[in-house]
């Protein structure tokens, strides 16, 4: 197995670093590409200086899944696998991935860990039915593919600035492409705040804006007007929208807020639906990803062999 792993990056230099040192120690083998957004961090030297990579890979835009289809073009292993920059893999990470490609899987995930006193926490496999499809998520910072799968996905898509990964395991169950979680493939991921507390609560409506415009265009774009994804659109800002009303009742939550990511909801899941349904119309082959790494060929990325 000829493994290339790619990490997509913006200004996480501390954690990134910690990233690399976990895959010079257990895939010393590998091809490591990382690929930076405009950091201003100071990323770009420290990942010059360091041992680990060989390849870094310079975007001037802000899109994890535009530094992620970049990275993919940027390989040449026969497996492509995406850590994310806060996230160091541990003993047996690679002989599981190679264990698994032996085996006949087409894509390998597994659990992300992460440090709480006394221990860690983890996650459990999270499938989905939508219709006659089983869909197995994955988390895009612990995933390996094998060259002809990830090909054939064309990458990510890079309308989405959140949610490519659940849209990609969309994909995959609808070209009949099985989703392998091996409790081996183990990540440690730093611990991040809340996102409230990350951003402010004057922001939320933006980040329920983005989550929800996400929902729409994944639906609409893998399902069209189908029962399974109406149902799913209104049954997601439903239920948060109920939770968020007690937070009223309770005083957590001012209202004038609650209406505010009320309507923000609403017009996003209604525009990304919009361009969904525009999107599944544009590529109407199984692999529907208008915008994957072919869509990006002349998009300027600046590459340094190290």
């Amino acid at each position: 197995m000829h493994l290339s792993v790619v990490v997509p990056t913006l200004n996480a230099r501390d954690r990134l670093a910690a990233s690399l040192d976990a895959l010079a120690e257990h895939a010393p083998d590998a091809e490591i590409v990382v690929v930076n957004g405009p950091s201003s961090d100071g990323t770009s030297g420290m990942v010059r200086d360091h041992p680990a990579p060989d390849a870094l890979l310079e975007l001037s835009e802000r899109n994890l899944n535009s530094a992620r289809n970049a990275g993919i073009a940027a390989t040449a292993g026969d497996v492509v696998a995406f850590v994310s920059q806060d996230s160091q893999i541990e003993s047996g990470w690679v002989d599981t991935v190679a264990t698994a490609m032996e085996s006949g899987a087409d894509v390998v995930t597994g659990p992300v860990h992460r440090r709480v006193n006394g221990g860690v926490t983890t996650e459990s496999p999270e499938t989905r039915s939508m219709g006659s499809r089983s869909v197995q998520y994955f988390d895009g910072g612990n995933v390996a593919f094998t060259r002809p799968t990830i090909e054939i996905l064309d990458g990510f898509d890079q309308y989405l600035h959140t949610g490519a990964a659940r849209d990609a395991a969309h994909r995959l169950a609808g070209m009949d492409v099985a989703v392998e979680w091996d409790a081996e493939m183990v990540v440690m991921r730093a611990e991040t705040d809340d996102v409230r507390h990350r951003i402010g609560e004057d922001d939320m409506p933006t980040v329920l804006g983005l989550k929800y415009r996400s929902l729409g265009y994944r639906l609409g774009k893998n399902y069209g007007l189908s029962g399974p994804s109406l149902a799913s659109a209104f049954r997601h800002p439903l239920l948060e929208a109920l939770e968020e009303g007690w937070n009223v009742v309770r005083g957590e939550t001012k209202p004038s807020q609650w209406l505010a990511s009320g309507r923000s909801v609403v017009t996003n899941l209604a525009m990304g639906a919009q361009d969904g349904l525009a999107a599944r119309l544009k590529d109407r082959s199984p692999t529907r990803n208008p915008n994957g790494v072919s869509a990006q060929s002349n998009r300027p990325v600046t590459t340094y062999s190290l």
